[in-house]
């Protein structure tokens, strides 16, 4: 990919650090799941499925089952980007102070329904896998028979439930610090110090706007 360069319209990304993180990026810079094929190749490359599994049954109606379950997971996980770290239970809504007090912080607001609707999603069963011998004699993993989209959604939110009720994973949830960038990405780097959902493409867009700064304050 060219310097700054931004990824194609339909390019999928699986960089988020979870499956429902990556869900969330389908959305920039443009619709990527907006039919049948895109959506096909992003369960697939998320791993929702094991490779080669068919999908040949997911109709036109998928897509927008996913980009629902993707509309409320957003919400929640901006809430959960304003939660501090490590807040739970009745702490949730007290920060410290300088002298060791507690005063009331703003709690963040969580959308109802995406709450509701992300759990409803969350209690179908995820599809079944089974261990199956391949020809060089390995195990492999395939599912026992095909997978429906409401099994797919349920790994997804399942994954979302266990993201933002752990406080260790939720205070790694950053927002890319890219300009116009929305993807929020879970950052475990050593220190926690990422600051773009992609050093190729946010993180590249940054160097090369400071590289023409410095250029034009030579000029």
């Amino acid at each position: 990919m060219a310097l700054g360069a931004a990824p194609a319209p339909y390019e999928l990304r699986f960089d988020a650090g979870r499956v429902c993180l990556d869900l969330l990026a389908t959305t920039h810079p443009g619709e990527r799941i907006g039919s049948v094929g895109p959506l096909r190749a992003w369960i697939t490359g998320a791993g929702l499925v094991p490779p080669g599994t068919p999908l040949a049954h997911a109709d036109l109606t998928w897509p927008a089952e996913f980009r629902e379950l993707r509309y409320y997971v957003d919400q929640l996980v901006r809430a959960g980007l304003q939660l501090p770290a490590g807040a739970r239970g009745r702490d949730a809504g007290l920060a410290r102070v300088h002298d060791g007090a507690r005063v009331r912080r703003a709690r963040p607001r969580v959308n109802a329904a995406a709450l509701a609707r992300v759990n409803e999603a969350a209690r179908a069963a995820p599809p079944a896998a089974r261990a199956v011998l391949a020809g060089d004699g390995a195990f492999v993993r395939e599912l026992d028979g095909p997978a429906s989209c409401a099994a797919l959604l349920a790994v997804v939110a399942r994954d979302a439930v266990d993201l933002l009720t752990d406080p260790v994973a939720r205070a790694g949830l950053r927002q890319c610090e890219g300009d116009n960038c929305p993807i929020v990405y879970l950052d475990t780097s050593r220190g926690r110090r990422r600051r773009w959902c992609s050093s190729e493409v946010c993180g590249n867009r940054e160097r090369v706007a400071r590289h023409r700064r410095r250029a034009a304050a030579l000029t």
